[in-house]
């Protein structure tokens, strides 16, 4: 059994248990009209407003099929290297464009670059690939409207959905120039690893993650399809520049190591950093544990470089 009781310190506790207030462990058991709005207020009781100069214009984007619906944050000092496409997390299920909505505002500020986030479509109305397909033509619309470098920045769900894009745009006239995925599901093998040793970690565990992919496929075995398993992938060449962050109390975190690994087996560039004592979720905590600050920090860091088009790890 992992001992959580020494792995997480008193800040990150806190934190946990504010979540809990509004966020139980038991939500995935309510329906789904209603973990979306337990899960909307628990985003509005962490939100913490946008850094001065900055502004958002919610619009949409033309896709070939659909209207994307998307949130642009401009910095009054902008940085014109590159642009950002955040694809926000909550199990292809919950989420939208106000629940990362201050995690975008900052990440603009502090990059000084555009940052687009989408509001994709959410299973079960909307069963895989539907999230993906949004994804895609949301790279697409970037890609044509700005001038300048594209980075996909995504977590959890959302960094599967980075991931994923990254796969299937490789031969793309203006493919990503880096990825940045933080604590991304990436269909990584359940029978061992953090898989396992954090099977019963506080804020996500292993029946959670069968459920969300049970919805978001509706039953139906995808296995092998890379646009839900990027780790299926039996081709990891010519990948943007990845960084991968994981929370160490996370089944998931596992996902970063491997995903890391084929990268650089196939010849590109990949790093993964693990946080210590972390959980899943916790860009909510960066205002409020040291450790997340830190990892927030090292987010925009990563979201920089890669922007200019460098490589420093």
């Amino acid at each position: 059994m992992t001992d959580y009781k020494t792995l997480i310190d008193a800040e990150t506790w806190a934190f946990i248990e504010k979540t809990n207030s509004y966020y139980p462990p038991d939500t995935i058991d309510y329906t789904i009209e209603e973990q979306r709005a337990v899960y909307d207020r628990m985003c509005r009781e962490f939100f913490a407003g946008y850094p001065q100069g900055v502004t958002a214009e919610t619009t949409a984007a033309a896709a070939p099929t659909n209207s994307i619906s998307i949130r642009i944050y401009r910095n009054a000092a902008p940085n014109n290297a590159a642009t950002v496409l955040y694809l926000h997390g909550g199990g292809f299920i919950l989420g939208g464009l106000d629940s990362h909505d201050d995690v975008c505002a900052e990440l603009c500020a502090r990059t000084g670059f555009d940052v687009v986030s989408l509001d994709y479509r959410l299973a079960p109305e909307h069963l895989h690939p539907a999230a993906f397909d949004d994804a895609m033509d949301a790279f697409e619309w970037a890609a044509e409207t700005y001038d300048c470098a594209i980075v996909l920045c995504g977590d959890s769900a959302g960094g599967n959905l980075c991931a994923a894009v990254s796969h299937a745009t490789r031969g793309h006239k203006k493919k990503p120039i880096g990825q940045v995925l933080i604590y991304p599901s990436l269909g990584g093998d359940h029978s061992r690893g953090s898989y396992v040793t954090h099977a019963e970690a506080p804020m996500l565990t292993a029946r959670d993650l069968d459920f969300y992919k049970h919805i978001r496929t509706g039953g139906v075995d995808r296995t092998g399809d890379i646009t839900l398993y990027p780790l299926a992938d039996a081709d990891f060449a010519n990948l943007p520049p990845t960084v991968l962050i994981t929370a160490e109390c996370d089944p998931l975190s596992s996902d970063g190591e491997a995903y890391r690994d084929r990268v650089v087996a196939a010849g590109g560039h990949a790093t993964w950093f693990e946080e210590p004592g972390l959980v899943h979720g916790y860009l909510r905590a960066r205002h409020m544990v040291g450790r997340a600050r830190t990892s927030f920090t090292r987010i925009v860091e990563a979201v920089s470089v890669l922007g200019r088009g460098d490589w420093i790890w």
